[in-house]
């Protein structure tokens, strides 16, 4: 895909410093130190349980480290206003869970939220940005049906629609298309990535998919047992000694004239 250009492509987004965090005692994160910049689609990788959903927690303010220090458009995310951080952030969850009988288009209107005053209803401006979200991700069709009673990936799309209405300076997106299948994953990739590039929305996604990662990501974060084992620009990291130190796989990597990205082929040690 053709990278955007940007004026602020040195701007730093993300200043993560010395952070560790563990759950019940148990370390998920020891001594992570990056640095994201705006200009670039991020992906976060790694092995399950590797920390990489807590990552991204971390970066959207809903957890705080245990030590070190998360800092957004260098301040620190505890600093943020609630309201003021939900202007800039948006977080697509891997699984998306709403247990009342909202309709799709009330649950995208709550992306609206952060930018009404209180007890201030919708605008014509705002109810045409839920219209473009719900038409963008497919599920226009469904507007008035209960999110209740749709398939988990209609249910995904409608999180991904929420999070487009909500505006935000940086989407956060975690495994997002997990329940989709391919067509709707790539429609939904293309989309986000199209936002990034015409619209300047920041992104960071964690991906289990390498190739689709390949496909989508300008630079790639490889964690292992909570640690970084390796950044960079994609067609730097995604490489098939990564690739081994990160799943313990062979792999092989080339260039598809398909996609024009890097795609992976990968296979179990073969025995001696």
């Amino acid at each position: 895909m053709a990278k955007p250009i940007s004026e602020q492509a040195d701007d730093l987004l993300w200043s993560i410093r010395g952070v560790n965090f563990g759950y019940n005692g148990t370390p998920v994160l020891r001594d992570v130190n990056l640095e994201l910049r705006c200009g670039c689609c991020y992906g976060i990788l790694g092995p399950n349980g590797s920390g990489k959903t807590t990552l991204l927690d971390l970066m959207g303010g809903l957890q705080s480290p245990q030590s070190g220090t998360v800092e957004f458009k260098n301040r620190p995310l505890d600093a943020w206003p609630k309201k003021q951080l939900a202007r800039q952030l948006a977080l697509v969850p891997q699984d998306f869970m709403v247990r009342f009988g909202y309709s799709v288009r009330e649950v995208v209107e709550m992306g609206l939220h952060p930018h009404l005053h209180r007890f201030a209803a919708p605008s014509e401006q705002d109810q045409a940005l839920v219209d473009e979200a719900l038409e963008i991700t497919g599920i226009a069709a469904l507007a008035d049906r209960p999110v209740t009673r749709l398939s988990g990936g209609e249910k995904q799309r409608v999180a991904v629609a929420r999070a487009l209405a909500q505006r935000p300076a940086a989407l956060l997106l975690d495994e997002a298309t997990s329940n989709l299948d391919i067509h709707h994953s790539l429609e939904i990739l293309h989309l986000i990535r199209n936002r990034f590039e015409q619209q300047g929305m920041q992104v960071v996604a964690v991906m289990h998919d390498l190739n689709l990662a390949s496909f989508f990501c300008d630079r790639l974060i490889f964690l292992k047992q909570g640690q970084v084992v390796c950044q960079g620009r994609t067609e730097e990291t995604l490489t098939p000694e990564t690739i081994e130190a990160v799943y313990g796989v062979e792999a092989e990597v080339t260039v598809s004239a398909f996609t024009n990205s890097r795609q992976v082929s990968f296979r179990l040690p073969v025995a001696p």
